[in-house]
């Protein structure tokens, strides 16, 4: 497994590789030493390589996305062999999701023919999503459009930030409790 980490207007991201695609990517942090770091946790072993072309026009839409362009990334190349076979439907399914649009995890776990306690199964596949943006588990809200959790660096707080980025915008937090006067 090879890695390499880069800078974006948001910050430091980085990816990994094998010769079957991209294996992780991390989303943005504030310093390249905390993103080589936490690549390093999640593929223990990988070496510090000079992208080949295929990554790094991956990497390149990155740039773009964090710029604020409309990327797809629907045909990036993935390895996702350690995902479990349901993540890897969920994940499927998910990366059909295009720019500016959301989905629900009920939404996606009903996709799937899956009971509609599968929602959880498709928030905790979310957490463990191997490649955030490539596979935009941003886009995936909980019930009545809420933000819903994110594991990534910077929290829901990222999760807003990248919609945002595609127009979308959840509308301020209801207060947490409203006054009878």
């Amino acid at each position: 497994m090879n890695y390499h980490v880069f800078d974006t207007a948001h910050g430091f991201c980085g990816i990994a590789w094998n010769g079957s695609g991209i294996a992780r990517f991390q989303l943005p942090t504030t310093s390249a030493e905390a993103t080589e770091r936490s690549i390093l946790r999640r593929v223990p072993g990988a070496e510090r390589r000079t992208p080949p072309p295929d990554v790094l026009k991956v990497i390149e839409a990155a740039t773009h996305y964090f710029a604020g362009e409309r990327i797809d990334f629907t045909d990036v190349p993935l390895n996702l062999d350690a995902q479990e076979e349901f993540f890897r439907r969920i994940y499927e399914a998910l990366r059909k999701v295009g720019w500016g649009r959301t989905t629900t995890y009920g939404a996606l776990a009903k996709e799937l023919g899956a009971e509609p306690q599968a929602a959880k199964d498709v928030g905790i596949a979310m957490s463990r999503n191997p490649v955030p943006l490539i596979i935009p588990c941003h886009r995936c809200l909980a019930a009545g459009g809420k933000s819903g959790g994110f594991s990534a660096p910077g929290g829901v707080d990222a999760k807003l930030r990248m919609l945002a980025l595609e127009g979308i915008d959840l509308g301020p937090k209801p207060p947490a409790q409203a006054s009878l006067f």
